[in-house]
């Protein structure tokens, strides 16, 4: 297995920072400098993906490599969703490392194998109906983080709850390793601690956060930003 290297994320995440990790809605440079400016650590982008929330379809990357060159001179920590049935190649996944991409993303079912031999971190996600089995084939991965993308689609946009916090502070405990959690509930400020206390590493802020337009980018994830340097 690669080792992989100790970047400003991943020591973000491991120090307990509580870095901003962005994830796109469309891949548009604008959105990307709109999240950065409003202080976003880190940007995630995604490739061979039908993403629900949004009703977007990302390409291969062949498809995306032009949007993903223009966003490398940006200068912050980048994440690839690397998929679903579909995922990049050998070559592909060592061209995104060349890029600068830190780490990639993938629900553990439909990990492959050959993503594990990239220089690329993987960071699987556990799914709504994941179970401890999952979990341990996560932990059995050296070097991985993981993201818990539990909630039911039903709930997407709902605000988060109790029971949301339970469940995270549950697979934190279990996982002892970073877990990031993705806004498939409503995340606002005032949920930054209650999350950091539940033992997540990062929260990610996707479209049900942030909206699709640099404005509503700015005005989601600037006061949640503020809510983590209090």
């Amino acid at each position: 297995m690669p080792s992989y290297p100790e970047t400003r994320l991943t020591k973000a995440l491991r120090e307990g920072e509580f870095p901003i990790i962005v994830s796109l809605a469309r891949h548009d440079l604008d959105l990307a400098r709109a999240a950065i400016d409003a202080g976003a650590f880190a940007i995630k982008v995604h490739l061979n993906a039908y993403h629900r929330a949004t009703g977007t379809t990302f390409g291969s990357f062949a498809e995306e490599r032009p949007f993903f060159e223009d966003l490398a001179t940006l200068g912050v920590p980048l994440l690839v969703m690397a998929g679903q049935e579909r995922v990049p190649s050998p070559q592909e996944m060592d061209a995104l490392a060349d890029l600068g991409f830190e780490g990639f993303n993938i629900y553990v079912s439909d990990m492959q194998q050959h993503l594990l031999q990239s220089k690329l971190r993987p960071i699987p996600a556990l799914g709504e109906a994941s179970t401890d089995e999952d979990l341990t084939k996560i932990l059995d991965i050296p070097g991985a983080m993981m993201e818990a993308s539990v909630a039911s689609f039903a709930d997407y946009g709902k605000p988060l709850d109790g029971t949301d916090l339970d469940r995270y502070r549950t697979i934190a405990s279990k996982a002892g390793i970073p877990v990031i959690a993705p806004s498939q509930k409503k995340f606002v400020p005032d949920d930054m601690p209650k999350l950091r206390d539940a033992g997540i590493a990062a929260p990610l802020l996707g479209v049900i956060v942030t909206g699709t337009t640099p404005e509503s980018m700015r005005a989601a994830v600037t006061p949640i930003v503020a809510a983590t340097r209090r």
